[in-house]
């Protein structure tokens, strides 16, 4: 059993204020495996004094201090991989193949911001004037359950680059992998205050963030239900806002797709991180005229999929993070078979052979209409819908169809054709034939999946504000 009883304030492990103790879960055996200790609004304010403190000294720091902290950070995060690699599968529930990418993800978000950091120019000359790129203040980084390590460390990564200092609340069902990446950051030596994790409720610690007149910036990942919370709550003091929100996003694939290739990259994209995944390719666009070829290799893809014990290499989709999570998920399932769609494949309950542990079995609808629930919510889990269309025209129009637009998918043979589709539909990324991340390209959504882009020199800028210099 855990018991997790710190949290880290102006460079040190003290004590939380707060008194109450939240239950963590393995998601694998719905057994307790521990508890934390959340903090309260009087941690949160002694945490944000503290960043306030230090961010006049270290919004000077040189770029080579700053990328000598960010490369010790690095290399703290990387050695303790093993370790927070078996925390995100015994807390998170991640199969081992996502949990092993999770965990080295954590460490060299570092790397990428050093990249970036190098490359940056903090003063350019702008007609008569000199724009300096300014450290924006004190950055407030509020993480979700789904990724809980790699935001830390990437949101982190681009405060320290920018020459701003931080205050973090993590997700709380996700303490085990914050105590390892506190202890690692902790002993990178960055000055007293640069960086401070409180552990809390997010209508606690968060809120206390989020509204403090001495927070200057927001940078959230999750719902987009609470990102619109923040957005009214941070308007009184105008903070500046980062918001990584919801998806739903489409897979279109094109009538001249080679399905060889395309079924088994859109099961992974909608089956990603158990489909716990604000991009998961959830919306699966497939022509009419093909549509029985597809239902049958999709069928036979998903049939195949594991979905069980998270530490089994073989398993490919673990258990939703909760109880709550699992209901939700069961839920819609419940609700595509209410509203007509044809259940391909799956169902509601667990996978064969399982009674406890909070696993879906992977399912897929066919018949689906746009309009249909399963496919306007964002589910956040392995339930995907296969959507008909009749053409080009109209694979686009259901594309952009939806209130999200965070990312999305095209298949097809014709690479002129593809980057003509992905250039009309409404998304912060498009993968075209791919699955592929690339840290130094901007990530964030149009429309309601959020507010700005993180990674690279648009995630960089976003903890900037550029202040133009004349008459020298």
């Amino acid at each position: 059993m855990y018991s997790i009883d710190q949290i880290y304030i102006d460079g040190a492990f003290v004590p939380p204020h707060g008194s109450e103790r939240f239950p963590l879960h393995s998601p694998a055996t719905e057994a307790v495996i521990g508890t934390v200790r959340l903090g309260d609004e009087e941690d949160a304010r002694r945490a944000i004094a503290a960043a306030k403190r230090a961010f006049p000294a270290f919004s000077r720091t040189s770029i080579d201090e700053r990328i000598a902290l960010l490369q010790r950070m690095h290399d703290a995060v990387a050695a303790r991989e093993d370790e927070l690699f078996a925390a995100i599968v015994e807390e998170y529930g991640a199969p081992s193949s996502r949990g092993r990418w999770m965990a080295a993800h954590a460490a060299n978000v570092f790397r990428d911001a050093i990249d970036t950091l190098r490359e940056f120019d903090f003063e350019r000359r702008m007609g008569s004037a000199t724009v300096v790129m300014q450290p924006v203040g004190v950055a407030a980084l509020i993480t979700p359950w789904n990724s809980n390590a790699g935001f830390i460390c990437g949101k982190l990564a681009a405060a320290i680059a920018a020459g701003c200092t931080a205050v973090i609340k993590p997700s709380e069902m996700s303490a085990r992998q914050t105590q390892i990446v506190t202890k690692a950051l902790h002993e990178a030596g960055a000055a007293p205050g640069v960086f401070n994790i409180v552990t809390g409720r997010g209508d606690v610690v968060g809120e206390t963030f989020v509204t403090s007149p001495d927070v200057a910036k927001i940078s959230f990942t999750g719902s987009t239900a609470v990102g619109k919370g923040i957005v009214r709550a941070s308007a009184e003091t105008l903070k500046r806002v980062t918001l990584e929100l919801g998806g739903k996003s489409p897979s279109v694939i094109l009538d001249d797709a080679d399905f060889a290739t395309t079924v088994p990259l859109v099961i992974a994209a909608g089956f990603m991180n158990s489909g716990q995944a604000c991009i998961a390719g959830t919306r699966i666009l497939v022509p009419r005229s093909r549509m029985g070829e597809f239902e049958a290799l999709a069928k036979a893809a998903v049939e195949a999929t594991v979905s069980g014990d998270p530490a089994d290499p073989r398993t490919e989709i673990g258990p939703m993070v909760s109880a709550k999570q699992w209901e939700r998920v069961q839920g819609y399932i419940r609700k595509g078979i209410e509203e007509g769609a044809r259940l391909l494949v799956g169902g509601e309950g667990r996978p064969d052979g399982y009674d406890r542990g909070w696993l879906v079995r992977p399912t897929v609808f066919t018949d689906v209409r746009n309009d249909m629930t399963i496919a306007r919510d964002e589910i956040f889990g392995p339930v995907l819908s296969i959507i008909g269309y009749d053409d080009e025209e109209d694979a686009i129009a259901i594309a952009n169809d939806t209130a999200y637009g965070l990312q999305a998918y095209v298949h097809s043979t014709n690479a002129a054709r593809a980057a003509r589709v992905a250039a009309r539909i409404d998304a912060g990324r498009v993968m075209v034939n791919t699955l592929t991340h690339d840290p130094k390209a901007p990530f964030g959504g149009f429309k309601q999946s959020g507010l700005g882009r993180e990674y690279g020199r648009f995630g960089l800028e976003a903890y900037l504000e550029p202040k133009a210099v004349l008459g020298l």
